[in-house]
């Protein structure tokens, strides 16, 4: 590879700002696991309650949602909830699509992260539940004093493994008419600059492991220390 084709490349991939755009995924995988997180934690208690009328609209959420293509909900969130009911999330056109994109994945990845703390319950020993019955607290103040602060705990490598996958499907938010983010701009530059599509696939596909094996790594670490000790 010599100095101008190397320059080129160079070049090529300021002009098209490879690193905002991988900003911008940082930023929807961000924003989309806070929102995964809250409306996960809500779903996990639904599917534990006592009630057997919110354990069923709980369960009911995680099926459908979960095997529900990414795609068809964030083609949804732009082609019906915006242009069919005019809901919008922001006054700006642009970071309008930025929002429903978070909203697609959150939602979304909630269902996972709602299996992921159920998971993260069944660790917790039943005594534990059954002593804070005992001492007279209800299910919600049982849930969060004791059974969810343990539930976490045993749920890191899961939550972990979700934060992966919500990372690499932020790249779907290029359906919700995001087109700063990775996949929209690797498809751009290899439409205009076909000559250097293995560079291209490479930068882009280099971005994601260097993304990816920290959490990975910083999640292993976490779940070993965090673990319920028996």
């Amino acid at each position: 590879m010599d100095d101008d084709y190397l320059s080129g490349f160079t070049a090529l991939l300021v002009q098209y700002d490879v690193l905002g755009a991988f900003w911008t995924n940082i930023q929807l995988t961000f924003f989309g696991a806070l929102l995964a997180l809250v409306v996960g934690t809500v779903l996990a208690v639904m599917r534990i309650s006592p009630l057997p009328s919110l354990a069923w609209a709980g369960g009911a959420y995680v099926n459908i949602v979960r095997n529900t293509p990414l795609t068809v909900i964030m083609t949804f969130l732009v082609l019906g909830a915006w242009t069919q009911l005019g809901l919008s999330l922001s006054t700006n056109f642009t970071w309008n699509f930025f929002w429903f994109g978070v909203v697609g994945l959150g939602f979304y990845h909630a269902s996972f992260v709602c299996e992921a703390i159920r998971a993260g319950v069944n660790t917790v020993p039943v005594g534990q539940a059954e002593a804070a019955r005992a001492i007279g607290l209800p299910f919600l103040s049982a849930a969060r004093l004791v059974i969810l602060p343990q539930a976490f705990r045993g749920a890191i490598a899961p939550l972990g493994n979700t934060l992966i996958a919500l990372l690499k499907n932020s790249t779907v938010a290029a359906a919700a008419s995001v087109t700063w983010e990775t996949s929209s701009v690797m498809k751009t530059m290899i439409e205009f600059q076909p000559n250097y599509i293995w560079e291209i696939f490479l930068t882009f596909a280099i971005g994601y492991v260097i993304l990816v094996i920290p959490i990975g790594l910083l999640t292993t670490w976490m779940s070993n220390r965090l673990a319920v000790k028996r």
